[in-house]
């Protein structure tokens, strides 16, 4: 595929979809600012109805369609957000939409999908079977295919999102992308270096789905795992996409899991906003590499919100852990009465919030007239746990710290 797409594409999608969607949030987050040393800006693409930016080039294919392709119907491949906008939107433009996805889609996700008005089909072990098959199901039912990225409608679509950015806050001097496909960094980077060339554009994609990188090196496509950023976790960039990601993106970065958790949990506990995966992944890339942020003004998009909400419980766990606010302690004593009561007494003195405990006397390897206590607390931070642990060793509880509170 060679089709690409202009400003002036661009700017003919805000016209079609302008009062279809509402404007999403541009705002200023001074504190994570703060952390990298920069200006740093929001663009809150979490705030569509579905959850996610997908809405904007979902809703620009299908209100691009002629009369007879609206009557026939459309059909799209998606586990995910595309699933969920083509859906949403097609039935509210009164277009029947059929959505195809891989066998092991979690319930929840068809369920939603179909509350949307969409007939969901199950079929394959992967996404590239679903892919097949809903390209099988399009020539032989004379649907239109809305593919989630490497469509010049879709691409156009997505790139509204930096008209109302740089509208928004017009002295942005770097743009920070998710990639997954390349949709929306193809649409975004299309706009947004033909109003100000001098921008710099920013892609980022998760380690273990590097798959534009790779192309844009020339390297072999090596891609796979388990990623909480599933919604760039795309095994190959689009065929249309990846000449405009090379001709107009400065730089395409890679981000660790680690990192993506710590996104995920800043945006949470800092910005009080929930972020999926691939939503934090921009702010992950800034995190990571502050050095090459400092001093700018930048603006990140946050992809999208939709998180499931026991991962997002997990990440602001074990973003506490990190930050020592909660911790596990092994705490050795004598099998005496009153010991378990100096120890939880001597905690409390030192103003740490005593969450569980678990006393041992068979399971450790410990002597017979010795036991161990784990301890599970809320403290204030790192700090405060070592002079914790200092105060129970000096009055002879030996104390180690515990890496697994789970």
């Amino acid at each position: 595929m060679t089709t690409t797409i202009s400003l002036e594409d661009v700017r003919a999608a805000a016209v079609r979809i302008a009062g279809h969607l509402p404007l999403t949030p541009a705002v200023p987050a001074p504190r994570l600012g703060d952390m990298a040393g920069c200006r740093l800006h929001l663009k809150l693409e979490s705030q569509h109805a579905t959850g996610s930016f997908k809405e904007r080039g979902a809703l620009n294919k299908l209100l691009s369609l002629k009369d007879e392709e609206r009557k026939a119907g459309v059909i799209a491949m998606s586990a995910g957000n595309h699933a969920q906008a083509v859906a949403c939107h097609a039935t509210r433009l009164g277009i029947r939409s059929t959505i195809v996805m891989p066998s092991f889609t979690p319930f929840t996700k068809v369920e939603r999908t179909e509350s949307l008005g969409a007939k969901v089909e199950l079929h394959g072990d992967t996404l590239s079977d679903a892919a097949a098959f809903a390209r099988e199901l399009a020539t032989r039912e004379g649907l239109t295919f809305v593919h989630p990225y490497d469509d010049p409608f879709v691409a156009a679509g997505q790139g509204t999102a930096a008209l109302e950015f740089l509208d928004a806050v017009p002295d942005l001097d770097t743009l920070v992308v998710p990639i997954g496909g390349g949709g929306l960094i193809a649409g975004m980077a299309t706009a947004a270096k033909a109003l100000k060339p001098g921008i710099r554009v920013v892609g980022v994609q998760c380690s273990q789905y590097p798959a534009m990188r790779q192309a844009l090196a020339g390297q072999p496509i090596a891609c796979g795992g388990v990623t909480i950023a599933e919604g760039i976790a795309v095994k190959a960039p689009g065929g249309m996409t990846l000449p405009i990601v090379r001709t107009l993106v400065d730089e395409v970065v890679e981000v660790s899991e680690a990192r993506l958790e710590e996104a995920v949990y800043r945006l949470s506990t800092m910005q009080k906003l929930v972020a999926e995966g691939a939503g934090a992944a921009a702010l992950a890339a800034v995190l990571d590499n502050p050095e090459a942020f400092k001093g700018r003004n930048v603006g990140i998009v946050v992809s999208g919100g939709n998180i499931d909400s026991r991962i997002l419980a997990q990440v602001l766990m074990r973003g506490l852990v990190y930050e020592g606010r909660i911790v596990r302690l092994r705490i050795g004593i004598t099998d005496a009465p009153g010991a378990l009561a100096r120890v939880t007494h001597l905690l409390g003195e030192a103003g740490a919030n005593i969450v569980e405990v678990y006393h041992q006397r068979l399971f450790h390897n410990v002597p017979v007239k010795m036991a161990e206590v784990d301890v599970l607390l809320e403290t204030r931070d790192q700090t405060h746990v070592q002079a914790l642990m200092v105060r129970m060793k000096e009055a002879g509880f030996p104390t180690s710290l515990m890496t697994d509170v789970s």
